[in-house]
């Protein structure tokens, strides 16, 4: 589904409000984070640019420049809202764009150096908002020869990022971003092993916790990833009977998690055990005050005769 974003009122559409909140969560790994602009083509690493980027960007932290989203770490590209979303990449910011993704860049890297490959509105974000970044756009163009010459020149002076921790991060970084928080990273614990070419497994002590899915770049959870999120006080909705069927109407619902959103995974518990998880269809405070409609499609449920 095309999220289109093609005015400045796009900057305060719920979604998109949403993601820049949630960055805060989000930390860069490695001793630099390289600035990059962003493409038409989504996700950035499918353009034509950012496939010249990354040539000279593998194994450091990359993070992008994107209005009316604010910033785009790399490990995060592939995760709806911003895989799929439409905008002009003329170049030119008005002033509240400028102001509003260079908090989040500045927010974003903190104390960290940074290298900053960037352009025209790109650089202007960059000149108001970091008190000291090297610039390695030499002519105008970050693609040419000589600009990419100074990229590569400028990250030899840092160490690269080991595979291993960037696909770890990749992990938590959406966890984080999903769930609303730095204790999500509780749902990849440390020796958990991934499986699967395009949807990827979580799996933890022969377990699996949660499969973060292709198409959106999302988890969907486990009953037993679904412990995990109660246990953290996130997205629960509490019931007072036995679940027998893969639908819970809101008539059902005795209490929700108020930051539920249709769409958000949750988690259904009866008496503090986790006894289904599935997709919200209803914000939280509307399934304890709805009379009628579907509150939840449950995805997996524990059988009755199993408690």
């Amino acid at each position: 589904m095309k999220v289109l974003c093609v005015t400045e009122l796009s900057l305060n559409r719920p979604d998109v409000r949403r993601w820049r909140e949630r960055m805060d969560h989000l930390e860069p790994l490695g001793d630099v984070v390289v600035v990059l602009p962003c493409s038409m083509k989504k996700p950035y690493s499918q353009s034509k640019s950012h496939s010249i980027f990354m040539r000279a960007t593998k194994g450091y932290q990359e993070v992008i420049l994107t209005s009316p989203f604010g910033v785009c770490p790399r490990e995060m590209e592939k995760t709806y809202p911003i895989q799929s979303y439409d905008v002009s990449t003329t170049g030119e910011w008005s002033q509240e764009e400028v102001d509003i993704t260079g908090k989040c860049l500045k927010d974003y890297v903190a104390d960290k150096p940074v290298v900053a490959h960037v352009a025209g509105g790109y650089r202007e974000v960059c000149e108001k908002y970091l008190e000291d970044a090297t610039y390695t756009c030499i002519d105008g163009k970050t693609t040419s020869p000589d600009s990419m010459h100074q990229l590569r020149k400028t990250l030899k002076a840092f160490p690269k990022i080991k595979d291993k921790k960037k696909n770890l991060k990749k992990l938590r970084s959406v966890a984080r971003y999903q769930f609303n928080g730095p204790d999500a990273d509780a749902l990849i614990p440390d020796g958990s092993r991934i499986s699967g070419r395009f949807n990827r497994r979580i799996i933890f002590n022969g377990k699996q916790l949660a499969t973060l899915l292709f198409e959106k770049g999302l988890y969907s959870l486990s009953l037993e990833g679904g412990r995990i999120l109660n246990d953290l006080n996130k997205n629960w909705v509490e019931i007072d009977f036995d679940l027998k069927t893969n639908t819970l109407f809101a008539p059902g619902v005795v209490n929700a998690h108020l930051d539920i959103i249709p769409r958000d995974e949750v988690v259904i518990t009866r008496d503090g055990e986790v006894i289904g998880v599935g997709k919200a269809v209803l914000p939280g405070p509307d399934m304890e005050k709805a009379e009628k409609g579907v509150a939840v499609r449950i995805r997996h449920r524990k059988k009755t005769e199993d408690h």
